[in-house]
């Protein structure tokens, strides 16, 4: 018997015709009166099957209590909402018969680093300051080495890279900060008042504000001030205190200079390596093999999502329509740092780089610009399906639905190449010679 029929078993079929022909129900028009029962036991009826009224109506029944469950309940973890977004995507992708129909990029379960088939080898980073090639893992680590090394020729910029870098709460950096600036002001303001020139170490603002941030001691050793032990009025023991150097005084101009490099400085943060390539025209352009690095969460992506898990788990109880569930995806549910983007050109080049998923779509415009040999020339981005991407929107590249990798198509301004031709001008090869030589086989 198929799925949504609800077997009732002879006993049960015969005590439930039995009971309603003793219900006394009202009589159809020609049926006979029921026969009185005799005394002796009557023989069993042979087995029938249910009708195909109570078959139907067993299947509703079923299907309403299936329902209601799955409603009820629904996922009960990431992995299964997962699961059932990607079934839901790749039915949609079956029913529209394209592999690049827009959010449908072939994407396969993400493979060990160092794959002979990854489209990328893994997610990598410049060091800004040495210009050394980082892996994930490693970024903080040489970054923090690169900074330290970096005393021994500037320790005065070297320090305020440390109090940028070092500390993570941006709060209390920026309150240090601003209290270390108000010292240098009152310096700068008061240069005769020596007691502008002199502070505290023990003092409470000092050790609340400055003393708990890394990188603040340099700082005030590189600019100029010294630790010296001073007597206190009224008191036993000395105390610490930095002071502002005779030598340093005199160059008011060289604190004022410092304190406006701190206020204007930055973290030091890897810049993501782009790892372009260039493949040869391939009918494989539209498939991506993904290295872990696209798909691992950092912790605080991870808390992120156990946020978001008990929301997901209630919208998705909910009757949704595909835009809400496609809206839904975008907000919480399918969450990329990286994506591995390619371009396909005219003549069928492949341009391959990587990108941050909250990159905006310029930024892949400019990309594809600096590859250019006529970079000059207006062009256009399509995503797959034809929609145009437009360099000027300040759209994300996750809100595209470009994640975790996906497949554009390169476009001339039609209306200036028409106008160059007419010209009797022939454009330039479209990348660079230097890229063209490096050209790869997509495998």
């Amino acid at each position: 018997m198929g799925r949504g029929v609800l077997d009732l078993g002879s006993g049960a079929r015969g005590r439930l015709m039995g009971d309603q022909e003793e219900s006394g129900r009202p009589r159809r028009p020609g049926e006979k009166a029921p026969k009185q029962k005799s005394s002796q036991p009557a023989p069993r009826p042979p087995r029938q099957g249910p009708t195909n009224e109570a078959q139907m109506a067993a299947a509703a029944a079923l299907a309403r209590l299936e329902q209601k469950q799955s409603r009820a309940w629904g996922p009960t973890s990431q992995d299964s909402i997962r699961n059932q977004v990607r079934k839901e995507l790749q039915a949609e992708a079956t029913v529209s018969g394209s592999p690049e129909a827009p959010g449908t990029n072939v994407v396969s379960e993400p493979r060990e680093e160092g794959s002979a088939h990854l489209a990328v080898p893994g997610v990598y980073f410049t060091c800004p300051l040495t210009g050394a090639t980082l892996r994930k893992d490693q970024r903080d680590a040489r970054i923090k080495e690169a900074i330290l090394s970096h005393f021994s020729t500037d320790p005065v910029a070297a320090s305020i890279m440390k109090i940028h870098t070092f500390n993570k709460d941006r709060d209390r950096v920026k309150l240090g900060v601003d209290t270390i600036a108000k010292y240098l002001d009152n310096i700068h303001l008061h240069p005769e008042e020596e007691k502008y020139r002199k502070i505290k170490l023990q003092n409470k603002v000092f050790q609340e504000r400055i003393n708990c941030l890394e990188g603040t001691h340099e700082f005030f050793e590189a600019i100029g001030f010294q630790k010296v032990l001073l007597p206190i009025q009224d008191q036993e023991d000395p105390e610490e205190f930095y002071v502002l150097s005779e030598t340093t005084l005199a160059q008011p101009q060289s604190l004022e200079r410092h304190k406006e490099q701190l206020l204007a400085a930055e973290p030091v943060r890897a810049k993501l390596d782009r790892q372009r390539r260039v493949f040869q025209p391939s009918p494989l352009a539209s498939q991506f093999e993904l290295p872990g690095d696209f798909f691992n969460l950092t912790a605080e992506e991870i808390k992120r999502e156990q946020r978001l898990r008990s929301d997901a788990v209630e919208r998705l109880s909910v009757l949704r329509t595909k835009a809400m569930r496609e809206k839904e995806e975008q907000r919480g549910l399918r969450k990329y740092t990286y994506t591995l983007l390619r371009v396909r050109l005219p003549d069928g080049c492949l341009l391959q780089g990587t990108f941050y998923a909250r990159e905006r779509l310029g930024a892949v415009y400019g990309f594809v610009r600096e590859a250019l040999q006529s970079d000059w020339l207006p062009f256009e981005l399509l995503a797959s399906g034809g929609q145009k991407l437009l360099e000027d929107e300040n759209l994300a590249l996750n809100e595209c639905g470009l994640v975790p990798s996906a497949l554009l198509t390169f476009s001339w301004d039609m209306a200036v190449l028409e106008d160059i031709k007419a010209a009797g001008v022939e454009p330039d090869a479209i990348l660079k010679p230097e890229l063209l030589s490096a050209i790869e086989k997509l495998s």
